[in-house]
């Protein structure tokens, strides 16, 4: 059999996949344009003011997690002294005591009761919105008046009561909404530099007083 009399649907898979791509992150930066710039101004504002940033999230979100974690502790883009932000998927040892001697729901809940403080903010990832130890996360890190940021997609679900600022990915198609996600949280962290050190008097006013934004 010659190549030519070979079927092979790879280059439509390809192509649907970086067409379909291209779409959804368009219409997401665009939707999104001002909830992101909010989310760079809060965490900027935030570690300005000596907080941290706390970030969580399941398999692939829990990979994106340590990315993005160490996007802040290392550098970005510019060299600039090292910022604190937290994964909360990394310490195996926490992960799984608190999952054996409670429960899996509260692995990343009960981190945020030690680690979270008054100010601070908690990154959450879950492509469905409904992942329920990233609820109760979100649900702890209000209580305890950290300020939620949610990466998410469709609708949401339950993260959308639980998050002051939410990130919704337009497609449903978990792949390309995961790609979203760290394409977001890429400019997230870029955002964050930028009020931090390239526009410091947008932050100004803030630190000077108890203004709240």
């Amino acid at each position: 059999m010659s190549k030519k009399e070979i079927s092979d649907s790879a280059p439509d898979i390809i192509g649907e996949h970086a067409n379909g791509g291209a779409r959804a992150r368009e219409d997401f930066f665009r939707m999104q344009a001002d909830n992101l710039r909010d989310a760079g101004f809060k965490a900027a504002l935030c570690l300005a003011r000596g907080g941290k940033i706390l970030i969580c999230g399941n398999g692939g979100s829990a990979a994106d997690s340590q990315h993005i974690a160490a996007e802040f502790v290392n550098r970005f883009l510019i060299e600039r002294p090292a910022l604190p932000a937290i994964a909360l998927t990394t310490d195996t040892s926490a992960i799984t005591a608190i999952g054996n001697d409670r429960s899996f729901d509260e692995i990343f809940s009960r981190q945020v009761e030690a680690l979270g403080r008054k100010g601070d903010i908690l990154l959450a990832i879950s492509t469905s919105g409904n992942s329920s130890n990233v609820i109760r996360a979100l649900e702890t890190s209000r209580r305890n008046g950290l300020f939620n940021i949610g990466l998410s997609g469709n609708e949401g679900g339950k993260m959308n009561d639980l998050c002051d600022i939410l990130l919704l990915s337009p497609t449903a198609h978990k792949p390309l909404l995961q790609e979203i996600h760290i394409a977001a949280a890429h400019l997230f962290c870029r955002l964050t530099d930028y009020y931090l050190f390239e526009n410091v008097a947008a932050l100004s006013p803030y630190l000077q007083t108890e203004t709240k934004v």
